[in-house]
């Protein structure tokens, strides 16, 4: 009984300094722990990625742009992906139903693996043929892109384009 005792006990309290992960902890008024900050060294001037990537960031408790791996901005109203680069980290990006246009600011996202860019208005792939990681890219629903060449892509094994293009 004793152990089941000490069990719970020590079980209680680790779900309790789980709680308080994003506090400073002290002893004898002595900081013995404090929690990184959340990852705020970015620029962005389009505000609709902007407020997209800071709940990312709160939601994912990110301290690094790194360690951004997953990025949903689904029907957010974004036009401008200036500055998106810093998140090298991003495997998988999701830009559905935005107003998207210019690719130039994701080539250099090398660890892209789903890649969602349909309903936007891309014109040109181009800067996606490099990536060398990128096997899922949707680019359907844009009506007015240049239709990419298949040996364009190194890897893709799914990729979904618009209607004028198949």
């Amino acid at each position: 009984m004793p152990n089941r005792l000490c069990a719970a006990l020590i079980s209680f309290l680790v779900m309790q300094l789980a709680a308080c992960e994003n506090y400073d902890f002290k002893v004898n008024e002595r900081v013995v722990y404090s929690p990184q900050p959340l990852f705020a060294d970015f620029e962005v001037p389009d505000q609709a990625l902007r407020a997209c990537l800071e709940q990312a960031i709160a939601d994912g408790v990110v301290t690094a742009a790194p360690r951004l791996t997953t990025l949903n901005c689904s029907h957010a109203g974004i036009a401008d992906l200036t500055g998106l680069s810093t998140f090298t980290g991003l495997i998988s990006l999701k830009l559905s139903s935005n107003n998207v246009r210019n690719l130039v600011e994701l080539g250099s996202l090398t660890s892209l693996v789903d890649l969602y860019l349909d309903d936007n208005q891309v014109v040109d792939p181009v800067p996606l043929y490099q990536l060398p990681a990128l096997q899922l890219l949707d680019l359907s629903g844009n009506p007015n892109l240049q239709c990419p060449s298949a040996a364009g892509f190194l890897r893709l094994e799914r990729v979904k384009l618009p209607r004028h293009c198949r």
